[in-house]
């Protein structure tokens, strides 16, 4: 539930960087700003009122990850200026592939057959998507889509490793992106013509999406996890579509179904394998 809470709020945040209409460093600086100065308002009230309040920076393993959030946050406001919203989310979509390719060499979590060639179709997906943006001027900007997928893949499989709650620590890393849009600002300028849509983003629907995204793999099963950030994957681009008639290309959407559908596929495939295997564990193992 925690998660799907998360994946559905997720779904509005490009639609409200591009209604805030400003420039890429001055949206940076205040999504993060308000969404640190909401994560520590809320992180406060929880640790007044409670003993059991989660660390912002659980040891080495959650400054990783912070720092991984913090690299994504700058690639992802960079992408959503230079490429159009469906490229954008359905290379973010990637990201289970650079996970599955980073538990198997990090963890020796060896992916089965199936999963192999799950990721060769998704390869297959996201190099129709970036061909179809060679001499657009889309390219940077599905590279660096691409680096969110991987900065958001290396902080999942670090949180999955450690067992730790990582839950603030995504809201910490928005320190990252904030010291250098703030830099950035002091030399060009402060730049938005409608701030209130970005400042609502940064201080409501940033701290409940990262939260609970942050916090699922502790919860749920990797597989759960990828269904639910899909639902950003599906619904960003329609209503970035109903709101700015932004129709995706022709390339996007096949390497988007290919995307989506092997995603959908395979997680369903896994969550069906793992409760067979729960099953038959406990045939042979009763209590």
């Amino acid at each position: 539930m925690i998660t799907a809470i998360g994946g559905l709020t997720l779904t509005v945040d490009i639609p409200l960087i591009r209604l805030a209409d400003g420039g890429a460093w001055t949206i940076m600086l205040l999504r993060t700003g308000t969404t640190f100065v909401a994560a520590m308002v809320i992180w406060s009230l929880w640790r007044a009122l409670s003993r059991n309040a989660p660390p912002l920076i659980p040891g080495w393993s959650g400054l990783i990850v912070a720092i991984c959030y913090g690299m994504t946050g700058i690639t992802f406001v960079t992408a959503v200026y230079h490429t159009s919203t469906a490229d954008l989310v359905f290379i973010l979509a990637f990201n289970t592939v650079f996970a599955g390719l980073l538990s198997w060499i990090f963890l020796r979590e060896r992916p089965r057959l199936a999963t192999i060639a799950a990721m060769a179709i998704m390869i297959l997906g996201v190099l129709v998507i970036v061909g179809g943006s060679v001499g657009t001027g889309k390219l940077f900007g599905d590279f660096m889509a691409l680096c969110s997928a991987f900065f958001i893949a290396v902080a999942i499989t670090i949180s999955r490793a450690s067992g730790k709650d990582m839950g603030f620590t995504s809201l910490v890393g928005v320190l990252l992106p904030m010291a250098l849009a703030a830099f950035m600002v002091s030399g060009e300028g402060f730049h938005v013509n409608a701030p209130w849509w970005i400042i609502f983003n940064g201080a409501v629907i940033m701290p409940i999406s990262f939260f609970c995204l942050a916090a699922g793999p502790k919860y749920i099963s990797g597989p759960e996890v990828a269904m639910f950030y899909l639902l950003e994957t599906v619904l960003a681009p329609v209503w970035v579509w109903m709101i700015f008639a932004e129709t995706p290309t022709r390339n996007s959407l096949i390497g988007g179904a290919i995307l989506i559908v092997t995603l959908v596929a395979h997680s369903l495939w896994q969550l069906h394998d793992g409760r067979k295997r729960q099953g038959d564990f406990a045939v042979h193992h009763p209590v």
